[in-house]
């Protein structure tokens, strides 16, 4: 998983997990704080709702993580809130999800804008996600919560 990251030498590790940075997580809970600083004193500026929601980690600090959403939105967030389980949001309106990755393979199924779907195998121009039962194949740059030069077997 992290073979992709391994082939830049100069990749930003972070303090608390040696994990690199930017690197992207998704939401374990339904509900979580998002404050303005890493700790329980600073202001809760919003709350994130969406359980399985891509998320991008961008700083440590302690048991913190600086996120953001596919906005730019975000803060603080507690660490057990987050989980290593990779996710995507879909960018695209009726995103075509093929049996294979080739737009000459059936169609398996069409996901919506803003389907939260979870994140298989990817190349370097297609992902394999899941969403709703179906899965599939979808050109990479249809789908946010993935780096465009990420690798996954």
């Amino acid at each position: 998983m992290l073979g992709a990251w391994a082939a830049h030498a100069d990749v930003k590790r972070g303090s608390v997990t040696n994990l690199p940075l930017p690197r992207y997580v998704s939401m374990k809970a339904a509900e979580g704080n998002v404050r303005r600083g890493p700790s329980l004193t600073h202001r809760i500026d919003w709350v994130f709702k969406r359980r399985g929601m891509p998320l991008q980690v961008t700083a440590e600090y302690g048991n913190w993580r600086r996120v953001q959403d596919r906005d730019g939105a975000g803060g603080w967030v507690h660490y057990a809130l987050l989980s290593g389980v990779r996710t995507v949001l879909v960018e695209a309106e009726m995103l075509p999800v093929y049996a294979r990755p080739d737009p000459t393979s059936p169609v398996n199924a069409h996901f919506e804008s803003g389907v939260v779907a979870r994140l298989g195998t990817c190349s370097l121009d297609w992902c394999r996600i899941t969403a709703g039962g179906y899965r599939g194949w979808t050109l990479k740059s249809n789908l946010w919560g993935v780096d465009p030069s990420e690798i996954r077997e």
